[in-house]
């Protein structure tokens, strides 16, 4: 019994030693890859807002408001991958717009004629070189509502038919809205047909004309302003004076005569 638990006891104390003498490998190291942060969202547009305060734009906000347009290209600008180009005319255009009139169009039709304004993609101002001669490029009105766009010299130039204006300025350009001002209201074909009026002749120039010279009088002298006039009282005094010379001339001869 007693060289049992010798055994026992040695037994246990061997595995100890074993277990002490083997050496312990350290845990390996955890690598945490690190997870790559999202992409910023792009910033969002309110363009009501943007409209409001960069004006003179209140005439077209009104327009948009009113067809409710303005929700088409809110969403146009925040929620898709192309983004949006809108042009803008300021409210000076509206009140030079006396023929075409907007006041017979249907509600359809002004609300065709607000999406006309607008691209449905981000274009930036060196953009356009690309679409300059490309062909009309389509506009959110879709169909036949399409624009033309020419770069001459970095200044973009807009055709609608009844329309040629050009981007004076940039209000918003930051992907993916950018808002351009124009001088004129787009007005498509669509609505108003192709019988387009020619431009206004431009005013013929007013010629220089020289003022006319008085015409000399008998004895050479002039009429105008810087003539010396020569009143009757004046021409009677040198006539007598003439007079006056003949006759002492005619005395000092006969004198002479008589001497002689």
């Amino acid at each position: 019994m007693n060289s049992v638990k010798i055994y026992i006891c040695f037994a246990a104390l061997l595995f100890a030693y074993t277990q002490a003498a083997t050496p312990v490998s350290p845990p390996a190291p955890i690598i945490l890859t690190p997870t790559p942060a999202p992409a910023p969202a792009p910033d969002y547009v309110n363009l009501t807002d943007l409209l409001s305060v960069a004006g003179p734009f209140s005439t077209f906000l009104k327009y948009l408001q009113q067809t409710k347009v303005i929700e088409t290209l809110q969403n146009q600008a925040n929620n898709t991958d192309e983004g949006i180009t809108l042009f803008v005319p300021k409210d000076k255009a509206f009140a030079n717009l006396k023929k075409p009139s907007l006041s017979n169009l249907t509600a359809d039709q002004l609300k065709q004629l607000c999406l006309f304004h607008a691209l449905p993609h981000y274009y930036s101002l060196s953009d356009f070189k690309n679409l300059s001669g490309s062909g009309p490029v389509n506009t959110l009105a879709g169909g036949s509502y399409t624009l033309n766009f020419t770069d001459s010299m970095g200044a973009v130039h807009i055709g609608s038919g009844w329309t040629n204006t050009e981007v004076s300025s940039s209000v918003h350009s930051t992907d993916p809205v950018a808002i351009y001002q124009v001088n004129k209201v787009l007005l498509p074909e669509a609505i108003f047909g192709t019988d387009i009026p020619p431009p206004a002749p431009a005013p013929a120039p007013v010629p220089d004309i020289a003022p006319v010279a008085d015409a000399p009088d008998a004895d050479g002298k002039g009429s105008g302003p810087g003539a010396r006039s020569t009143s009757p009282s004046s021409s009677n005094r040198i006539m007598g004076l003439s007079m006056s010379r003949c006759l002492m001339m005619v005395v000092v001869s006969a004198g002479f005569v008589a001497l002689l």
